[in-house]
């Protein structure tokens, strides 16, 4: 047996040389080797990793080099003010939901949203209203919420206090952000928006907006994702009208009281690469992802989607790729061919391939991704193709922190007509879960089941039995 299993493993896996088109945004540390400033960082990080020292700063209540950095990154997004996340977007997501929200409240919230912003809900004793994902059949994709429902939910929840939304989503699609903010405000909602993929967004022309500056409350953004800072590094901003007493309190209690100044050393340099070189750098990757677009979309079954290929689309990311082949193949097994040949995409979902961009990934790596499709013989990867299902939302009968409470019982899924869900059933693909927590299980929900099952997608929530937790009786 291995005597250091993760450091060989890892030393292994970076010795390969893989193309990274996926997290983090720094691709194997070349983001920080395109400055002066980012070598000198990059050649000492591990000395970088001190304590907070007499002559520094304290993160939780900052007032020297820490403030000054995080001033200079509420600067450069607009925001009335902002924070260094070392423990990521989910403790930021969390920070956003107790500081807005108080026990019992309702919330409108996207249903296929990050497993963190459930957990903030349930940990808040919040009442759920959920927003349906539209599933665009041309491309079999659950690309968007469905905005015409949210403006419904808006103006039909007086109850509600606020809204939570993913911009982008997983896919680099953007609903139309704006719009909402303005129709949730004058209807006194706050807007909370879970942005973990969109940290790089309005720096360029050729980029969607980013919600800070499009009014939204609170904004989470992962900074590892797309940027040059470390893996579990995030920024939160907030907007004019939160009570920032609450939030200094909430991110203060769900930061880990001894920070990283590695961690806090990257995300000051992602800001300062954005500012002193993010336009241009952008540019000039967003028109080396429209030419390898291109060169991609020319070879005979393989497409990279568009926003002119879908009607309910707003904006995309353009230094993304969702790459998509005919019926019938076997993406699993594609996904797999392409790792074979050293590129690392994010994921696959089944339908989807996604390719995470940044400015650090080179002309020749994408030189590399094209050759490995040219060269590829999709007969190879014959297989079962899966439609992605649109459901109507399950009643709920009890809120997802009630059944956190309760006993359980594990039973086979063809038996549980009418019970309780204690735990949410999520096939992958599509990603959306077919029934959440307290939500009453009923015929449709197990015919969903049955389908997914058939077409052998991983169902989360489901053990090797078939079997699911249900509220016992």
């Amino acid at each position: 047996m291995s005597k250091l299993p993760i450091v060989e493993g890892v030393m292994k896996y970076v010795g390969e040389n893989n193309k990274l088109f996926c997290m983090p945004g720094h691709k194997s540390g070349k983001g920080f080797k395109t400055t002066e400033i980012g070598r000198e960082l990059y050649n000492n990080f591990i000395e970088a990793d001190i304590t907070e020292v007499e002559g520094l700063d304290n993160l939780h209540h900052p007032d020297g080099i820490i403030k000054e950095a995080q001033e200079k990154l509420s600067d450069l997004y607009g925001s009335r003010k902002s924070y260094f996340l070392v423990n990521g977007s989910t403790s930021g997501n969390m920070a956003m939901i107790f500081s807005c929200f108080n026990e019992g409240e309702e919330v409108i919230v996207e249903r296929n949203c990050h497993r963190s912003i459930f957990n903030g809900i349930i940990m808040r004793k919040l009442k759920p209203i959920y927003i349906k994902n539209k599933i665009d059949k041309k491309i079999n994709t659950p690309l968007s919420i469905d905005e015409e429902y949210l403006l419904y939910l808006i103006k039909n929840n007086r109850n509600a206090k606020g809204i939570i939304i993913t911009y982008p989503n997983y896919y680099g699609v953007c609903c139309n952000l704006k719009l909402i903010i303005n129709e949730a405000h004058k209807q006194g909602l706050m807007v909370l928006i879970d942005s973990a993929h969109g940290a790089h967004f309005g720096i360029s022309s050729g980029l969607p907006e980013n919600a800070v500056r499009l009014g939204a409350d609170y904004v989470v953004m992962s900074a590892h994702k797309t940027l040059p800072s470390l893996t579990q590094t995030a920024y939160l901003h907030i907007g004019n009208n939160v009570d920032v007493e609450k939030i200094d309190f909430y991110v203060s209690a769900f930061l880990s009281t001894s920070p990283s100044y590695m961690l806090m050393c990257s995300m000051d340099y992602a800001r300062y690469f954005l500012e002193d070189k993010g336009k241009e750098a952008y540019e000039q990757l967003i028109y080396i992802c429209n030419l390898y677009k291109k060169k991609i979309n020319n070879i005979s079954d393989f497409h990279i989607i568009s926003k002119e290929d879908v009607m309910d689309v707003y904006d995309m990311d353009l230094t993304r790729y969702v790459l998509q082949t005919r019926v019938g193949i076997n993406m699993y097994k594609l996904s797999e061919y392409l790792r074979d040949k050293k590129v690392q995409p994010e994921m696959c979902d089944g339908v989807n391939i996604i390719f995470i961009f940044s400015p650090f990934n080179t002309a020749e790596e994408f030189k590399i991704l094209y050759e490995a499709l040219l060269k590829c013989n999709l007969e190879n990867f014959q297989g079962e193709s899966i439609l992605a299902l649109e459901q109507k939302i399950p009643h709920m009968e009890l809120r997802p922190w009630e059944v956190l409470l309760m006993a359980s019982e594990l039973k086979d899924y063809r038996e549980t007509n009418g019970r309780i869900c204690k735990e949410a059933i999520v096939p992958y693909p599509p990603g959306i879960p077919i029934i959440q927590q307290g939500e009453t299980i009923d015929v449709d929900i197990i015919k969903a089941i049955d389908y997914y099952i058939k077409c052998g997608v991983s169902i989360l929530g489901m053990d090797d039995k078939f079997k699911i937790k249900v509220t016992r009786d």
